[in-house]
Formats: C-alpha cells, sequence, structure tokens
C-alpha cells in the first residue's frame, strides 16, 4: 500500500442498525433533493439540504467504487437477514478522512434541521443511529491515523 491508502477493518458490524441507518438517510435524502432547490445563490449557501445533498454528490463522485464489494456484502446480508458481519475490510484513499468528518457534522446538523419540525416529514436519527453513524465513520478516521479498529459493541460515546 501507498501513504496515500490505508486498509481500514470494520468490525461487529450491526446489520440491523446499517440497514436502517440506510433507510434513514435514502429518506433524508430524497426529501432535501426536492426542498434543494433555493431561491438565491445566499440562500443555497445557508441551506442545510442543499450543502447535505452537494457534500453527497461530491463524496460520490470522489470515493465512487471504492467501496463496492462492501456495499454489496452489507445489502447481501440485510437481504439474507444476517445479524453481523464479522469484519469488512476496506482499502481506502486518505482523502476519506476529512470527508468522512464533514459527512458526520453536517449529518448532525441534518439531524438538527429535522428536530425542528418545520420543512421534513423525515424524523432526526435516533440515538443508535447516530452512534452508529459515528462509530462508523470514526473508524475509517482513527485507523487512518494508525489506530485500532474498534468493534461495534466496544465502541463507546
Amino acid at each position: 500500500m501507498t501513504d496515500d491508502v490505508f486498509e481500514a477493518r470494520i468490525l461487529q458490524l450491526p446489520v440491523r442498525v446499517w440497514a436502517r441507518s440506510q433507510e434513514q438517510h435514502d429518506a433524508l435524502m430524497r426529501e432535501f433533493a426536492l426542498m434543494s432547490v433555493p431561491s438565491d445563490e445566499a440562500d443555497r449557501q445557508r441551506h442545510v439540504p442543499s450543502r447535505l445533498t452537494q457534500l453527497i454528490d461530491t463524496l460520490t463522485a470522489d470515493f465512487e467504487g471504492v467501496a463496492t464489494e462492501q456495499e454489496q456484502q452489507l445489502f447481501a446480508a440485510a437481504e439474507a437477514g444476517q445479524d453481523v458481519i464479522d469484519e469488512l475490510v476496506y482499502t481506502m484513499p486518505k482523502a476519506v478522512v476529512p470527508a468522512s468528518k464533514a459527512l458526520g457534522e453536517m449529518l448532525d446538523e441534518a439531524d438538527e434541521y429535522c428536530r425542528q419540525g418545520k420543512h421534513l416529514l423525515t424524523l432526526a436519527a435516533d440515538d443508535e443511529l447516530v452512534r452508529f453513524r459515528w462509530w462508523y465513520l470514526e473508524q475509517f478516521i482513527d485507523q487512518a491515523d494508525g489506530k485500532p479498529p474498534v468493534a461495534w459493541p466496544d465502541y463507546k460515546r
């Protein structure tokens, strides 16, 4: 491996929680896509749905295909009713670190937007989903820095 990439190991991934996280994310993205037509550029810069949609689009473009095999494993495990995936191994570019931080912060902001209850039907992520989100993202952030993986059951937040 070069200095530009690292291996991240995701241990004891709870498939049911991952599937709920995907469902919540998909619902949020659908609503934000419908709302992301701001009236002017200044509004666009302040508009959480638009900013989050843009971030997701950028991350998809920048990291498309990086985790295709792992995504297929996750979807297959969910479809099969599997409880846990013991280990997923990713080879990731180090650029995933700032992207992971930005995504986590933006999703936290989106949750706050949902809690305001003014414009969205989608509810904010519950405590388990927020904990899962940060566990998952922190595995990439921390392992890029040489820290060991932390299994889901051992994660404290």
